[in-house]
C-alpha cells in the first residue's frame, strides 16, 4: 500500500448542514488520504430539513478547474462522485476519462434517490445517464432505492437477502467491479449493508441498530469512510463493519444533542475516532 494516496471527488458543497463534500474531505482526510474536492453546485445549505435554499451550478466550471491542472504533475489513486445534476454527467465522464490511469479506482455513488423515491429534479433521464457514469467505474455505492431503480425493480423495502443478491446480480451487467450497497433491512431491527463481487460472487455484509428517524447525509458519511478506508487496504468485511459503527456512533451522539439538530446532518466529528483506530490496528 502507497504511503501517500490522492483522491479527487466530486459533488455538491452545501455550505450549511452535513453532506457531500463538507462530510467527504474531513472524513478522507482523516483517514490519511489527500482528498481533492470539485464542487458541481454550491447551496446555501442542504435541501433537507430547510424550507428553502439557493443552488448555484457550477458545470460551466469544473473543465475549466481540472483543466488548470494540466501543467503540474499529478496522479489520483482513486476518483469519487457524489450528487450530480443530470446535465453535468457527459462533462464528468469527460474528467474520469481524463484522470484515469491504469491504477486509478473510479468510485460512483449515484446519490439521485431513497426511501422508494427519487429526489427533487432527477427522472428516469438521470438513471439513464447514471448508468452511462456507473459503466466507466470499478465500484458502486447505491442504496436500495437507488439499486432498484437502475436494476428495473420495484422498490420496497423489505426485500429477503436472496432477493437482494438478484439485484446486486443485476448490477453487476453493468460491467463494475464491486457493489456496495446499504439500506437493507432483512435483519429485523438492524441496517445493513453489504458488499458484493461481481465476478466471485462472494459477499459480506456488516449490521447496526435500525432509528426512527431520517438521518440527512448518512449516506455520504457511509461512501465517504468505506472508499477511505478500502483505498486504506482494509478488507471488505473490516471496511463495512467499521464504516457502520462510525455511523452509528456518531447517530448516537447527534441523539444525545436532541431531536432539533438532526437537520444538520449527524455529529460525525465525534466519531471520526474510530476511523482513526481501525486504521491503526490493521497496519
Amino acid at each position: 500500500m502507497k504511503e501517500e494516496l490522492r483522491l479527487l471527488t466530486i459533488q455538491d458543497y452545501s455550505c450549511l448542514g452535513r453532506c457531500s463534500l463538507t462530510v467527504a474531505l474531513p472524513v478522507i482526510s482523516s483517514c490519511q488520504i489527500e482528498c481533492v474536492g470539485v464542487p458541481s453546485a454550491i447551496l446555501s445549505n442542504h435541501t433537507a430539513g430547510f424550507a428553502s435554499w439557493t443552488y448555484l451550478d457550477l458545470k460551466d466550471e469544473l473543465l475549466k478547474i481540472v483543466d488548470k491542472w494540466d501543467d503540474y504533475k499529478h496522479h489520483f489513486d482513486a476518483i469519487y462522485t457524489g450528487y450530480l445534476p443530470t446535465n453535468q454527467i457527459d462533462v464528468i465522464k469527460q474528467i474520469l476519462t481524463k484522470f484515469k490511469q491504469k491504477d486509478t479506482l473510479i468510485y460512483v455513488d449515484p446519490c439521485f434517490a431513497d426511501y422508494g423515491k427519487m429526489y427533487a429534479g432527477f427522472d428516469k433521464n438521470h438513471v439513464n445517464k447514471m448508468k452511462e457514469l456507473i459503466k466507466m467505474s470499478d465500484v458502486i455505492l447505491p442504496n436500495l432505492t437507488e439499486a432498484c431503480f437502475l436494476s428495473d425493480t420495484t422498490y420496497r423495502e423489505n426485500f429477503s437477502l436472496e432477493e437482494i443478491l438478484s439485484i446486486l446480480d443485476k448490477l453487476s451487467s453493468f460491467g463494475v467491479k464491486k457493489i456496495i450497497l446499504s439500506g437493507l433491512t432483512f435483519l429485523e431491527g438492524k441496517l445493513t449493508s453489504i458488499a458484493y463481487d461481481s465476478k466471485t460472487k462472494h459477499y459480506v455484509f456488516a449490521s447496526t441498530a435500525r432509528y426512527p428517524y431520517r438521518f440527512h447525509g448518512t449516506g455520504d458519511l457511509f461512501a465517504s469512510s468505506y472508499i477511505a478506508l478500502s483505498l486504506r487496504g482494509l478488507r471488505d468485511e473490516i471496511a463495512l463493519d467499521t464504516t457502520q459503527k462510525f455511523i452509528d456512533l456518531a447517530i448516537r451522539n447527534t441523539l444525545k444533542l436532541g431531536e432539533p439538530n438532526i437537520c444538520y446532518g449527524v455529529n460525525f466529528e465525534s466519531a471520526l475516532s474510530v476511523l482513526i483506530d481501525a486504521l491503526k490496528e490493521n497496519k
